[in-house]
């Protein structure tokens, strides 16, 4: 009896892995059916570059196709006024939430930096303002909002821009629209065709600016064009959303670097601005950022900040803390803050004397075409003018990486390497 029972149960056991066995299969080829209809994303074209540049074992290779700051010896660059923040904040501060809307002395610093340091706005708590996961994530939440609270709103945004504004505005579902921007044969702003999509545009409608060191192509209006941009926005009543990635980092100096800003607020108008400190402090893994929209009144700033906080609860509810107490730290400092000033410089310098060396490099080889527009153009990005095809000839027979629209990053450029990325260029680039 014993025994029949045994068996009774091992059986029982059997059928139980069987239908378990089975079960899994069933549910395996389910999964599969699930998702068989995924394919795969197309890639990043500027991760894409950096992928192709690192598989290279040409030991002549090139990488100009990052957009992240490099010394002259081609490597990152941690600045010493970030190094001394993290050795400030290390094991004296816990690892607690931050609040929705992010650091309140982050936030206070960046305000005064984006709107000035003696700002009626700020001491009127006119602006609407909250820690965001860098630019991206500012864009992001503010396209968000827009198409939460402006539903039958679109976006202006200028061609070419960083691909990334297309996809942002795209996955919050707010309808997009181009303007003119670029002129291909100055390799400068096409100001004519720009102040006509202005004026043709419907009245009240939003638009995406690069508030300096436009990317990718380097152009920037001139003052007065910024002045005239600014007076044709108010005729029509649109609405600027500035993009700031760059502020210290295009000229040197963040106050210059945030004239077109200024021009507008002092015009009286509506803004909103998308702060980053990836590039100015080199923080680009830190995701540190802010985004601010000018109000009406103070009652209006309340609401729309606490709007601002509800989208990002489900989104990612707080932002990350170490980021943001390294630019607090820097930014109330004045010791650190004059330490950063320099260091930014130091940085913005260095990319311009590259673009003056590039230029003086392929001018020295005697290239018959022009390349004013190296040292015209300014910050990180250097559009180059060349084609698809001549980019594909400087990586096939140079091993020269950048995207195949000719941007370069000049932060790939040093000393070591100009003379050998002129020539490159110089030979893709003959006429025959």
């Amino acid at each position: 009896m014993a025994m029949s029972s045994s068996r009774s149960a091992a059986a029982i056991r059997g059928r139980r892995v069987g239908a378990l066995a089975r079960a899994r299969r069933h549910a395996t080829r389910a999964m599969a059916s699930l998702f068989g209809h995924v394919e795969p994303a197309p890639k990043d074209p500027i991760l894409g570059v950096t992928e192709a540049f690192l598989a290279d074992p040409s030991p002549d290779k090139v990488n100009v196709g990052v957009g992240a700051y490099r010394d002259d010896n081609g490597k990152p660059v941690v600045l010493e006024c970030v190094r001394e923040a993290e050795r400030r904040i290390a094991g004296n501060l816990n690892m607690e939430y931050l609040p929705m809307g992010g650091s309140i002395k982050m936030i206070e610093e960046s305000l005064k930096l984006a709107y000035g340091e003696d700002s009626d706005f700020i001491k009127d708590k006119r602006i609407a303002a909250v820690q965001a996961l860098s630019g991206t994530g500012a864009c992001r939440l503010f396209a968000d909002f827009q198409r939460r609270f402006l539903p039958n709103s679109q976006i202006y945004i200028p061609t070419p821009t960083w691909s990334n504004h297309h996809n942002i505005w795209r996955d919050a579902q707010v309808p997009q629209r181009t303007f003119t921007y670029y002129h291909p044969e100055s390799r400068g702003l096409d100001f004519a065709g720009l102040m006509d999509d202005i004026k043709n545009a419907p009245n009240g409608s939003f638009f995406l600016l690069h508030a300096c060191a436009h990317n990718p192509t380097g152009v920037d209006p001139t003052e007065e064009q910024w002045r005239e941009i600014s007076y044709q926005f108010k005729i029509k009543n649109h609405f600027p959303f500035f993009d700031m990635a760059y502020q210290g980092f295009a000229s040197g100096d963040p106050e210059r670097d945030a004239k077109a800003i200024r021009i507008f607020l002092e015009d009286g108008h509506q803004i909103g601005c998308a702060q980053s400190y990836a590039k100015n402090m080199g923080l680009y893994g830190q995701r540190a950022g802010c985004l601010s929209i000018l109000c009406e009144d103070e009652m209006q700033a309340v609401s729309v900040k606490s709007q601002l906080q509800q989208i990002a609860r489900p989104m990612y509810s707080n932002p990350p803390v170490h980021g943001a107490l390294v630019v607090s730290i820097i930014l109330n400092d004045p010791e650190l803050k004059s330490l950063w000033l320099k260091e930014v410089k130091g940085m913005a310098d260095r990319i311009i004397g590259m673009r003056k060396a590039l230029r003086e490099n392929l001018e020295g080889l005697g290239s018959p075409l022009s390349w004013d527009h190296i040292t015209n153009q300014i910050g990180m990005f250097c559009y180059s003018g060349m084609t698809p095809e001549q980019v594909d000839r400087l990586t096939n027979e140079y091993h020269i990486y950048m995207t195949r629209n000719g941007r370069i990053s000049m932060a790939g450029v040093t000393t070591g390497n100009v003379a050998y990325l002129a020539n490159a260029i110089h030979e893709v680039t003959k006429t025959k």
